[in-house]
């Protein structure tokens, strides 16, 4: 989270004793639900108490994500949670705050690379050329439908052999594909 936005630094967020927040980039009060979206975009921020201007950073993430799991949107399951807390106390204790760091970069990292990897195989893919396909032959379809004057004239009948050509660049296609898929 150390993606910087205008200006340098962290966006500074005061809290106050009646636990509003204020952001002093935008100069405007905010809401838990806008910390949530700042964080989702990677932007870095500080909250600090407006009276002691103690970094309580760490208290206001976790508010929002006991928030977030309240909704519904649970993503700690129990037994993670019990023995998160049963490491409290524990001498391996001052481990577990990196350790989980590391875990959830390389989770971070993992989740890029798959992204990439199943966007990048459609891309440039045999399915980009089949929606092509697929839609152009919607097209005519529809334009056969139509009646006479409302649209361009149907095309002309290929012959049988560009039509089994077609048949087997779309196997040879579908063959790519699937052996695509596989190394995925």
């Amino acid at each position: 989270m150390k993606k910087s936005a205008p200006g340098s630094g962290p966006v500074i967020i005061k809290k106050y004793a009646n636990r509003r927040l204020y952001n002093t980039e935008s100069s405007s009060y905010i809401t838990l639900e806008h910390l949530a979206a700042m964080t989702r975009e990677g932007r870095d921020f500080k909250v600090v108490d407006a009276k002691t201007e103690e970094d309580i950073t760490h208290n206001v993430l976790t508010q929002i994500i006991m928030e977030e799991e309240a909704r519904g949107q649970t993503m700690l399951p129990v037994n993670f949670l019990r023995q998160l807390i049963a490491l409290y106390g524990d001498s391996m204790q001052a481990m577990v705050p990196g350790y989980l760091e590391a875990s959830m970069e390389s989770f971070r990292r993992n989740h890029e690379q798959f992204k990439s990897a199943v966007e990048g195989a459609f891309a440039n893919s045999p399915f980009a050329e089949i929606a092509k396909r697929n839609m152009a032959m919607f097209e005519a379809a529809t334009q056969a439908f139509k009646p006479a004057g409302t649209g361009p004239a149907p095309a002309a009948k290929a012959p049988e052999a560009s039509k089994d050509d077609e048949i087997a660049a779309l196997k040879a296609e579908l063959a790519k594909l699937q052996d695509k898929v596989a190394k995925l």
